[in-house]
């Protein structure tokens, strides 16, 4: 609010986002003073109401980085139980039949059992729940439920973050409980705040970070958490597949793992660069876990947990500049997944290390903050992390370019022969790419059994989403009237269908016309609005801190 007094703390670093490369920054930050005998301080913000509510992934993990940050992370008792042990991927043809496909046909990006990394079937929430411990005792002072609103940036350089307001109603006006946020200022401030970061994309636009790089390319990715029976249950097992149901429509991939405690999680990722408005990525995984692959290991089991979340995928082709004046960009909210073998969090991790050691180094040589951190460029881009990206630089393009089939097979060969075919790019943003409904095939979606599949309503109370109700709305429409001016005749609104959550809806007014409503108490944060909206007018920014879905072991 303007005009209103705010209390400022200060740090030697801010860091926004408690997920794994933020929390890895952190710990690497504390561990370098510790072995320095030098004070720093490092505060970790956190928009969820606990560390790792708001994390969601497969999570297949690679330990790579973790084993650079604590060695000895197993006597640490870090939550790493299930090796990968039996790994199959699977090209489903239709409703009914599908083909394993042979181990030596596979990308070798895509094997996670053998080599000299063993992988782990694991919960990435309950990871940075571990990591957020060891920076505690490190001495990071960690800080849940407070979102970033906003960066401070005074004369180009970045000062810190605002936290947002609590207790505010729907008007904006002051309630009985307000409570002004406070300035975190700091010399530096890492952004780790996941996909399509509200603020780091604010920051690339401002810096214009992404002036020399493609367009950035997303996924929405849905994810169950199911309990099965123990003859089903394989601790450990790994598969992954794509076809149908997408192959007609959209490009994409699913997975089905074996983790702890007779547990299997199951999900799908779905390229955001579809073109048909009348497809829904909620609806096409739950029809897809129908089919016999994957309904052997699901049916007799029960769903405990659902969530999704947007999956910066774009690449090597995609990274912005992750560098500015008084801080860095890290993990997801710059695009540092590496696609081919769908797995980000070790380069978020690698990120976030590499981070950690550039603005040590910069204080502990009495650096006072506000530089432009160059020496992380150069280390980042000689790490293994970046070397990765740069070998399934093509992995994304190629298959919007030319289909999973013919995608899948362009990037076995070109890991084959060690990435010497032509760089593939695609520069249409995925917001760009739809199709005038009028233009496409409508999907009549099969009603849900809920037994294997299940209505919107029903999977987002199994996400524990909360939000003060009244709050003002965090999604953002630049025009409200265009939702049913324009996207309704020309895309059927397709805001109806790619939410997730069913935040958005086409109801009927009292004079008997359409209206476009946004049910925001049901936001599960994935950011899909924000990326698919074709005409680019919801904005999507942090609500009241603590709200949103609260997820257990995703």
């Amino acid at each position: 609010m303007e005009g209103v007094e705010r209390d400022t703390m200060d740090f030697d670093v801010v860091i926004v986002g408690a997920g794994p490369s933020g929390l890895a920054a952190a710990c690497r930050l504390m561990q370098q003073a510790n072995e320095a005998g030098q004070e720093l301080s490092v505060c970790v913000v956190e928009k969820g109401s606990e560390v790792g509510a708001h994390i969601l992934s497969g999570a297949v993990f690679e330990p790579r980085a973790l084993n650079e940050l604590f060695p000895d992370w197993a006597e640490r008792g870090a939550p790493l139980k299930t090796p990968a042990t039996r790994d199959e991927v699977h090209l489903l043809k239709d409703a009914q039949t599908s083909q394993k496909l042979p181990s030596a046909l596979v990308p070798k990006s895509m094997h996670n059992t053998g080599g000299d990394i063993t992988r782990y079937v694991i919960s990435a929430g309950n990871l940075c729940r571990w990591l957020a411990e060891q920076a505690e005792t490190l001495g990071v002072e960690v800080f849940p439920g407070f979102a970033a609103q906003d960066a401070i940036v005074e004369d180009d350089v970045v000062k810190g973050i605002l936290i947002g307001d609590m207790g505010v109603d729907a008007d904006g006006q002051p309630k009985d409980s307000y409570m002004p946020g406070m300035e975190l200022r700091a010399k530096y401030t890492l952004f780790a705040e996941g996909s399509r970061g509200h603020l780091g994309k604010r920051l690339i636009q401002r810096f214009q970070l992404d002036a020399e790089c493609d367009p950035q390319h997303y996924g929405i990715g849905l994810k169950e958490l199911w309990d099965i029976p123990a003859d089903k249950y394989e601790p450990g097992l790994v598969l992954h597949g794509s076809g149908w149901p997408l192959g007609k429509h959209a490009h994409g991939g699913w997975f089905l793992y074996h983790g702890d405690d007779q547990q299997a999680v199951v999900g799908l990722i779905m390229d955001l660069s579809y073109q048909n408005p009348w497809l829904s990525p909620f609806d096409e995984f739950q029809r897809m876990k129908h089919h016999p692959v994957l309904k052997q290991y699901l049916e007799g089991g029960t769903r405990v947990a659902y969530g999704a979340r947007a999956v910066t995928k774009g690449g090597l082709n995609c990274l912005p500049k992750m560098t500015f004046p008084g801080g860095l960009l890290i993990g997801c909210d710059a695009g540092t997944l590496n696609f081919a073998k769908i797995k980000g969090l070790h380069t978020a991790m690698k990120s976030g290390l590499v981070a950690a050691e550039a603005v040590f180094g910069a204080l502990a040589a009495g650096d006072e903050g506000g530089s432009e951190l160059t020496a992380f460029t150069d280390e980042w881009r000689s790490c293994w992390a970046y070397r990765e990206l740069e070998e399934s630089a093509s992995f994304g393009p190629a298959i919007h370019k030319y289909g999973t089939v013919l995608g899948g097979a362009y990037n076995y060969v070109d890991q084959l022969i060690g990435g010497k075919l032509p760089r593939v790019h695609d520069t249409t943003p995925d917001h760009a790419a739809l199709k005038p409904a009028a233009e496409c095939e409508k999907i009549d979606y099969p009603k849900p059994d809920g037994k294997l599949s299940f209505d919107k309503p029903s999977s987002v109370f199994l996400s524990n989403t909360n939000h003060e109700e009244n709050q003002p709305c965090h999604l953002k429409l630049a025009d409200a009237d265009l939702p049913i001016r324009d996207n309704l005749p020309t895309y059927a609104e397709p805001a109806q269908r790619y939410c997730p959550a069913g935040v958005y809806e086409v109801v009927e007014g009292d004079d008997g016309k359409p209206q476009f409503q946004i049910n925001f108490q049901n936001c599960v944060h994935c950011k899909t609005c924000d990326i698919k909206d074709p005409a680019q007018n919801i904005t999507w920014v942090a609500p009241e801190g603590g709200g949103g879905p609260n997820y257990p072991n995703m």
